[in-house]
């Protein structure tokens, strides 16, 4: 298998170099810089430098979270303020436009984690060279975002509420050390589409232990019925652009991660068995004149999800299905209203003490300058169903403001 998906992907690239001797820097790419297998981030252009000869270019862009949060459990009220992240962007091209990179770092101690002993420190998310020989065709090595389901491959400040669902929490995909490749077939106009591949450690980011022979592999199809959504509209939450004319995204991914060392593949604790993982996300978005429909299945399967961590616990694979649905308007005034509810069902095999889960969102959103600078502030409450006799039901909620602002 790993033989064939090798071979696969270097076809993808011979074809794809083959297609671009009749086309020149300019045809390809215009002045413009696209990066397909990132999130979103075309609201600003940041702070740009280009050689005179143009045979490099260099652009810096960085954003914040600021946060602040009550939250309660029906026994312990708390307030909780914070930067929820800090990231710093580097990217551009080197020699040829068609070399690209991508540098992303986090600094926020939400986004880096707690440094414990044999861990590397996670500073490092996006390291990645791509290869874009034209308009169609796009090559990556290194480690950024796998293409997942919608809601984990746009960017986090690029979110409606403050935050992903619960379900985002724990059956997504996430970034991962590979090779990637795109063929991109989008036009406004008419019928489109895109598929994308990749091949990766299925570790996650920044991992070095434990080598081995067992890889990831990630398929995604994307349809667009009635043409590609303007300004790469699927790549953020909200119909910002105000679309004059209906526009809908269908999408399928399926993702096996062969011998997966945690809980949640690329994310998660560290077992001291390995596990075969299964993935299939499915994904809808409608967006016309400022309103906004998406929907999502994200489901994981596995073997015995019962299993022993590295550390001599006992752990769980968090396997089960969820679903979400969330509906936004955005009015003249660039006041937005959403809703979103969200409900999981937990693999009854495991030994995690939560069966089902059900989330309620409401927020209300100012965008100042698009994601790039806006206000939002949301209400959240959470049901959970547990299999603990004396505690059949627990509820929590919260209510949060937090500032977006980056360039």
């Amino acid at each position: 298998m790993i033989k064939k998906t090798l071979l696969l992907s270097l076809v993808f690239i011979w074809v794809g170099s083959a297609t671009m001797a009749q086309e020149t820097l300019q045809e390809q790419f215009g002045d413009d810089l696209e990066f397909p297998a990132l999130p979103y981030f075309g609201y600003g252009s940041g702070l740009g430098i280009t050689a005179p000869d143009s045979t490099f270019r260099l652009n810096l862009r960085f954003r914040i979270q600021n946060r602040a949060t009550y939250t309660s459990d029906g026994n312990t009220d708390a307030v909780e303020a914070a930067v929820r992240r800090l990231r710093l962007r580097f990217d551009g091209f080197v020699g040829d436009p068609r070399f690209l990179y991508a540098i992303q770092l986090s600094f926020a101690p939400g986004d880096v984690g707690e440094l414990s002993p044999g861990d590397n420190i996670n500073i490092i998310r996006d390291a990645v060279f791509f290869y874009r020989p034209n308009r169609n065709w796009n090559f990556s090595f290194g480690q950024t975002k796998l293409p997942g389901n919608r809601q984990r491959i746009n960017s986090s400040g690029a979110l409606q509420l403050t935050d992903r669902s619960i379900n985002n929490a724990r059956f997504s995909i996430d970034r991962d050390f590979g090779i990637q490749a795109y063929y991109l077939q989008e036009d406004v106009d008419r019928f489109s589409y895109n598929v994308k591949t990749a091949v990766s450690t299925g570790d996650g980011r920044n991992w070095t232990r434990n080598p081995s022979l067992d890889l990831a592999y990630t398929t995604k199809f994307e349809m667009y019925p009635f043409g590609a959504f303007q300004r790469d509209g699927t790549m953020f939450e909200g119909d910002l652009v105000r679309e004059q004319t209906p526009k809908l995204m269908l999408s399928g991914v399926y993702h096996f991660n062969k011998g997966a060392q945690r809980t949640r593949g690329q994310l998660g604790q560290e077992l001291a068995e390995r596990r075969d993982l299964t993935s299939v996300l499915l994904d809808a978005m409608l967006k016309y004149r400022g309103w906004s429909v998406q929907t999502a299945y994200l489901t994981r399967r596995t073997h015995n999800p019962g299993v022993w961590g590295a550390d001599g616990s006992l752990l769980n694979i968090y396997a089960g299905t969820g679903m979400d649905f969330q509906l936004s308007h955005l009015f003249q005034n660039n006041f937005e209203l959403i809703g979103r509810y969200s409900f999981q069902n937990i693999n009854p095999e495991t030994t995690i003490q939560i069966e089902k889960s059900e989330q309620y969102s409401v927020g209300i959103t100012r965008y100042i300058w698009e994601h790039a600078l806006k206000l939002q502030a949301e209400a959240t409450y959470n049901e959970e169903q547990t299999r603990i006799l004396n505690e059949p039901e627990r509820s929590s909620w919260y209510v949060r403001f937090q500032v977006e602002i980056g360039i």
